[in-house]
């Protein structure tokens, strides 16, 4: 028996078929990104970080921050930690991980060190100081470093347009 026009109605001739979904641009980048953030932090933790021997190689033994997983990847595949009985080999997806958390961690270390130069400029520190803290030649580069630091650090706060 043929099928009936309910069971298969008539295309609509106005609506556009939607388009396919690009496989390599996620539909919203900030949001992908945040959950691969938290799917590298997790994994890293959940392989590497389980046993409180594991979690003593860290910092803050109780939480895997950003900094402490990609430390952590990078001294296991160094070999400056060595890996636990039972612990995995650092695979392909680790470092995928890690090298995932490294924009996180470039950021946060930007603001940590933009905070200190304005701490720094606000305590009576001269530029000449803070070369010389940075190991940097002049009081110039010291400022065009803090500057360049400053935008980068307002861009991020802001946000994507």
């Amino acid at each position: 028996m043929p099928p009936t026009p309910e069971q298969h109605p008539a295309p609509n001739p106005n609506s556009a078929p939607a388009p396919a979904p690009d496989p390599f641009t996620p539909p919203r980048p900030e949001q992908a990104r945040a959950q691969r953030v938290h799917a590298s932090l997790f994994r890293i933790a959940e392989r590497h970080a389980v046993t409180d021997e594991q979690r003593r190689r860290q910092v803050h033994p109780t939480v895997l921050g950003p900094h402490e997983a990609v430390r952590l990847v990078s001294f296991l595949l160094s070999g400056a930690a060595q890996r636990e009985d039972g612990e995995p080999e650092v695979d392909r997806a680790d470092i995928t991980a890690a090298l995932s958390l490294v924009p996180l961690v470039r950021g946060e270390m930007d603001e940590l060190e933009t905070g200190l130069l304005q701490m720094a400029r606000g305590r009576g520190m001269t530029w000449q100081d803070i070369a010389f803290g940075l190991g940097l030649g002049t009081p110039q580069a010291a400022r065009q470093r803090y500057e360049r630091l400053s935008d980068r650090t307002a861009v991020a706060e802001e946000g994507p347009e």
